[in-house]
């Protein structure tokens, strides 16, 4: 539909004089946004450590008449900021909608600048990761309900869930009161990726740690009499399953152990992942490192003990269900080529999805994520608030 379009202002240069009305529905102001995005980039947001960036979430959002509810995430996860949830009255008779973003950003992020540059590049500086992952997200929703807001538009009730802590596997969200949420479907804004993509399906992503115990003894004057931890972990991990396997990943992130080079060591932990599209494979993967864990220690007369932890769970929503198809229009309306796809990456979604709610993951205009070379542009950014605008003024 667009080839080209500025916004700025609602002054909009304008390719084809068809698509004029359909612009006017979508009135975002790009200055605005790129100056409330580069707030939330210099704010400071480290997981566990969003206090600064969430004051500025809740002054924004009773500048437009919004009052939001701040859980006790917190002191449950051990941060100093919680889950902040607000609901927006709809004037259309329609069941709400979520939308969800994250308050965190990965390491290094402490002291962000943004730059941008004159062909509306936005990055860092380069010493730390721009944050776009996830302020593009809480830019493009603020911005379009500031736009809902001064529109008088109708539109429909709407839910906004912005969590704490979701880059150290989604802790932050785990803490929330599901029972809040009236929304059978939702949008969370997080993904990397051309604009128009959504995310439809996401792993199962489990973690392990083993922890071998053997028998410390001298190597010079005694070593037969030690049981050796390290030799037990390292049989046992040339027998875990490895790298892809089929719809799944196996990894053995970190070993360590022992104390000196001459004793016997008579401990040693090694930890990875499983991540699979299939949560039945995930845990039957987990079952054979457990298996491999207990026999590599019992050959070598050692004991183990293994933990496991489950973060997210795995989910696929159908192509033809509603909150795609809905997402499918507005994305066409707005001139993009949509496009479905599946995330390797776990994301608040997940856990949506396990307490009842339809959700998918939109792009959202961030690019080379949890890297010093991460970036944005204004338009993406500004198709980012489009879609979200247009989310919230559907009536699909």
């Amino acid at each position: 539909m667009l080839d080209k379009c500025v916004f700025g202002d609602y002054d909009t240069v304008i390719t084809y004089e068809k698509d004029l009305i359909f612009l006017m529905q979508f009135p975002i102001q790009s200055e605005r946004l790129v100056s409330l995005f580069g707030q939330l980039v210099e704010t400071d947001s480290p997981s566990r450590g969003e206090r600064a960036v969430c004051d500025r979430i809740i002054g924004k959002l009773r500048a437009f008449g919004i009052t939001p509810v701040e859980d006790d995430a917190a002191e449950r996860i051990g941060g100093n900021a919680g889950n902040l949830y607000a609901y927006i009255d709809g004037t259309l008779p329609l069941p709400p909608l979520l939308l969800c973003a994250h308050m965190d950003t990965v390491e290094p992020s402490r002291g962000k600048t943004m730059v941008l540059s004159p062909d509306g590049i936005i990055t860092s500086d380069g010493t730390t990761v721009l944050g776009a992952d996830d302020a593009a997200a809480i830019a493009a929703i603020l911005e379009a309900l500031a736009v809902l807001m001064q529109s008088g538009v109708p539109h429909r009730p709407i839910e906004l869930l912005v969590t704490a802590a979701e880059e150290p596997y989604c802790v932050g969200i785990q803490a929330f009161d599901f029972s809040r949420l009236q929304s059978k479907q939702a949008y969370v804004f997080d993904l990397t990726g051309s604009m128009g993509s959504a995310a439809i399906q996401a792993p199962t992503i489990l973690s392990f740690r083993a922890e071998f115990s053997g028998r410390a003894a001298h190597a010079g004057f005694s070593s037969e009499s030690g049981i050796h931890a390290i030799r037990a972990t390292s049989l046992a991990v040339t027998r875990f399953p490895h790298g892809r396997i089929g719809d799944s990943t196996v990894n053995v992130g970190t070993i360590s152990g022992g104390t000196a080079d001459n004793i016997v060591p008579d401990g040693c932990t090694v930890s990875g992942e499983i991540r699979s599209y299939t949560d039945a494979h995930a845990t039957d993967l987990m079952k054979q490192i457990r298996q491999c864990a207990e026999q590599a220690a019992e050959q070598i007369g050692a004991s183990v003990t293994v933990h496991t932890q489950r973060h997210v769970t795995a989910y696929h929503v159908p192509a033809d269900a509603p909150v795609v198809t809905r997402y499918l229009r507005v994305c066409t309306e707005l001139g993009l080529s949509p496009a479905l796809c599946s995330t390797f990456g776990g994301s608040d979604n997940n856990h949506l999805v396990q307490h009842g709610i339809q959700g998918i993951v939109p792009a959202t205009a961030m690019f080379r994520c949890h890297t010093c070379q991460e970036y944005t542009t204004v338009t993406d950014l500004t198709t980012a608030a489009q879609i979200a605008y247009g989310i919230m003024i559907s009536r699909d």
